[in-house]
């Protein structure tokens, strides 16, 4: 399986996904990553995503931070800001509703919430689940709850990295 973002070009993510694009009235980048995959394991039938940032770690009171996480997708593509009002698959709370996030409202948390770092530039992780079920899960999701849904699911996943610039 191969895993693709035009948004990722040469190993760095694209201004416009994270804080220098569009941002919502918290703060929060809303323009999503476009996603390609490219031959899939052929029961496949559906996908699921989560982005991370790790280096988020020592910045957020200990915590890795959540971005995306995705579940339900019956295509292998997703175009760039497929988070907006989308029908087309579920997805789950990100970190911006933490504490660390400021708390912001469940509705404005459920969605993409791109890059941000606060002190230097950070190493994204965005994996890609394929798997042979779709997934009994509603928007509003937490993330470990996808993830326990998955459990022998999972036919391959893939990790891409992208780094955002502070």
């Amino acid at each position: 399986m191969i895993v693709k973002s035009k948004g990722i070009v040469n190993g760095v993510i694209e201004d416009k996904y994270g804080k220098r694009g569009e941002v919502n009235e918290f703060g929060i980048p809303t323009y999503s990553l476009p996603i390609k995959v490219e031959y899939a394991p052929i029961r496949t039938r559906s996908y699921a995503v989560f982005l991370e940032d790790k280096d988020a770690i020592p910045v957020s009171g200990g915590f890795s931070w959540i971005h995306w996480s995705v579940a339900n997708i019956t295509t292998n593509e997703i175009l760039e800001n497929a988070s907006k009002n989308n029908t087309d698959f579920v997805q789950g709370l990100n970190s911006w509703i933490s504490i660390q996030g400021g708390k912001v409202p469940k509705e404005y948390a459920c969605y993409y919430g791109g890059m941000a770092p606060p002190d230097k530039p950070h190493i994204y992780e965005l994996t890609v689940y394929a798997l042979d079920t779709l997934l009994d899960l509603e928007n509003g999701f937490y993330p470990n709850e996808m993830f326990r849904k998955m459990e022998g699911h999972i036919l391959k996943s893939v990790t891409i990295k992208g780094v955002y610039n502070n």
